[in-house]
């Protein structure tokens, strides 16, 4: 398939799966601080901006990290390129693009999305943003099944899939990044402890499978874990990069003509390699945050070799550009 067409298929996997993970980031925030002391909600929100990598834009447009200010910036802030409404917006226009690679039923989803988010009540969603948070992780989950579901599993839904996990598992970083040293800091039987953790396992989806399956006591060591390294948990790291590998290996051999560059999945592969023989004993406490800033880096750098191996367009909208890479911004 043409390069532009594969690469527009990627980038529109990787907005509608963002557009989720920081939706349910704010919806798992929200329902964790609506009981806490004011000054501990307040000081819970800047983290959340800081998992998006946008502290600095946020900076510009606010003084405070209020509840309603990192809302409205991650929802739809016009100067913001990772606001819902901007991964939304984008993954739709791609999907305009490639309408004849994909089926009716994900273009009308995608369509439906597109229009939720533009055209909702803003106001309202700042007073009661439950509801709008729950339709937004539904309409990005309804398109991830109905792609399963209605589209060929040939090159245009490895690509959909090699971006929707690539994504998928630089925000379970990112997430377990920016809580990690914080919830790890504190006691073990803290009143805080307990709280932190569910609310860290909800933000990747996990509590549920977690208490499932990881047998014994809620603590850190187990948490950080399971989200790294479970090999059956769709948000873990280690199954995203599988999933990953796998789509790679789909789309062809490493030797094939076509490719402009050295394989992405020998890059990959040595990442995959690496998370499945950690001992994470070798990193709990002081080596986790410097392990997991070179996991991100590692990532956007299989992004890279995936970017030169098989796409040499820019398909996304003209004005939205210098935003189209592989690092968060």
């Amino acid at each position: 398939m043409l390069s532009r067409a594969a690469e527009t298929l990627f980038w529109m996997a990787r907005y509608i799966e963002r557009a989720e993970d920081i939706t349910r980031l704010l919806a798992v925030n929200f329902d964790a601080l609506l009981d806490q002391r004011l000054e501990d909600a307040r000081s819970g929100w800047m983290p959340l901006v800081t998992i998006t990598g946008d502290e600095a834009l946020f900076l510009k447009s606010y003084s405070e990290a209020t509840p309603r200010a990192v809302i409205e910036f991650l929802l739809w802030h016009p100067e913001n390129p990772n606001a819902v409404s901007a991964c939304v917006t984008r993954a739709r226009e791609n999907a305009r693009t490639v309408r004849e690679q994909i089926s009716s039923e994900m273009w009308e989803n995608i369509n439906r999305f597109y229009f939720l988010v533009r055209d909702v009540n803003r106001a309202s969603v700042l007073n009661n943003p439950a509801d709008f948070f729950s339709q937004v992780r539904h309409r990005s989950q309804s398109f991830q099944g109905i792609t399963s579901a209605t589209l060929t599993h040939a090159d245009p839904y490895h690509f959909l899939q090699l971006g929707m996990y690539l994504e998928r598992a630089d925000k379970t970083a990112r997430i377990l990044d920016a809580k990690y040293m914080r919830i790890s800091q504190l006691p073990k039987d803290s009143a805080e402890t307990y709280p932190q953790l569910i609310a860290l396992l909800r933000s990747c989806s996990a509590f549920e499978p977690f208490r499932r399956t990881a047998h014994g006591e809620l603590d850190i060591e187990r948490v950080a874990d399971y989200l790294m390294l479970d090999r059956n948990f769709p948000r873990a790291i280690l199954f995203c990069l599988m999933r990953c590998l796998e789509a790679l290996d789909a789309l062809g051999s490493e030797n094939s003509p076509l490719l402009k560059a050295e394989h992405p999945r020998r890059t990959l592969g040595r990442l995959t390699a690496d998370l499945e023989y950690l001992d994470m004993h070798e990193l709990l406490g002081d080596g986790m945050d410097p392990y997991l800033n070179q996991l991100l880096i590692r990532l956007n750098t299989v992004g890279d070799d995936i970017a030169r191996a098989y796409f040499n367009t820019r398909a996304i909208l003209p004005d939205s550009r210098p935003q189209h890479q592989q690092q968060q911004q």
